[in-house]
């Protein structure tokens, strides 16, 4: 394909190039800020061998422990709300909360922020249980080669991440994918990610650089390149210039924001809100935007849209609030 030669032949600005006019003419010109909600810190199955959960497995001696309060994660979500920032999913570890118990968090959240909220929980055969609360669900492929993905994530199978989503999609959920890059994937592997995202129909992908986590297999491991990951997000850009891209970053890596937005991402997201707002960090993000000649969607460092310290949807959620506005700004209020 001529565009993953472009990438192997060191082409990749000529992609980037492309794929802006492309986003241009697509009026894709404002960028959203994406923020993904756990809802717990243990997974049963435990052995994707990059993910962080993977390291608490032995270490958790009470799952239930691991488990966020509900007060929380609905503060952040209402915090959320008033930065403007979008919720990019509920995920959890399997066997961490139930269908119900995720049904009735997924609807709060909209009450609150009055947006349908996606999903990325697992594999799962419940998805007639979910109603109107949710847009769509997400399914972790992780890695765009199957003989890898078998390697890195043994516990979920690529047949049955794709199933699921055919589902989601019969049900009229819209559907979305994960894609880790720097697990060991070459250009060459886009071609299988190309062909899933056909086969199923994807309305969305969120791509995320490799977060060398200590203890795992991938600690001493370094992160992507930052061309090699745009030429990649050029590349799905391109083929597909009405699916929605997500671009994952890491606060030692925000220089990649500028390229990733060029390369065709709508939103950008993998930050820790309540640290890096209003800071010098939160302020380049903003800067990354505005010289990729893109309009922002909320804000990273207007303190005053932080709001005050209580909830109009539940009382229950004010100390939560007031401690994630303390820790946004620095323990000054």
């Amino acid at each position: 394909m001529k565009y993953i030669d472009k990438i192997k032949n060191f082409e990749i600005l000529d992609l980037i190039n492309k794929a802006n006019k492309l986003s241009i003419k697509k009026g894709y010109d404002q960028i959203s800020l994406e923020r993904a909600i756990f809802l717990s810190w243990w997974c049963e199955k435990g052995d994707c061998s990059f993910c962080y959960m993977s390291t608490q497995k032995n270490k958790i001696k009470d799952p239930k422990k691991a488990k966020r309060k509900i007060e929380s994660i609905l503060a952040e979500s209402e915090l959320c709300k008033r930065l403007g920032w979008n919720i990019e999913f509920l995920s959890g570890g399997y066997e961490s909360f139930n269908t119900a118990e995720i049904r009735e968090i997924a609807k709060k959240i909209y009450d609150i922020t009055n947006n349908q909220v996606w999903l990325n929980i697992g594999i799962t055969n419940d998805l007639e249980e979910y109603n109107e609360e949710i847009i769509g669900i997400t399914g972790a492929v992780e890695t765009a080669n199957p003989i890898l993905h078998n390697k890195v994530c043994p516990s979920k199978s690529l047949n049955d991440i794709g199933n699921m989503l055919d589902k989601a999609g019969d049900l009229g959920f819209k559907k979305a994918i994960t894609i880790i890059l720097g697990l060991g994937e070459t250009p060459e592997d886009v071609n299988y990610l190309i062909n899933y995202i056909k086969d199923h129909k994807i309305d969305r992908i969120i791509f995320y650089s490799l977060n060398p986590h200590k203890d795992t297999e991938f600690e001493k491991s370094s992160q992507p390149a930052s061309l090699y990951y745009a030429g990649i997000v050029s590349t799905i850009r391109l083929i597909f210039p009405d699916i929605e891209i997500i671009c994952g970053t890491w606060t030692d890596n925000l220089a990649n924001i500028g390229p990733l937005i060029l390369s065709g991402a709508n939103g950008i997201t993998k930050f820790p809100l309540f640290k890096m707002f209003g800071t010098k960090y939160g302020k380049r993000v903003e800067e990354e935007v505005f010289w990729a000649g893109r309009k922002l969607k909320g804000t990273f460092t207007d303190k005053k849209q932080l709001g005050n310290m209580e909830s109009e949807y539940l009382s229950d959620l004010n100390p939560f609030i007031k401690r994630y506005i303390k820790e946004s700004l620095n323990d000054k209020y």
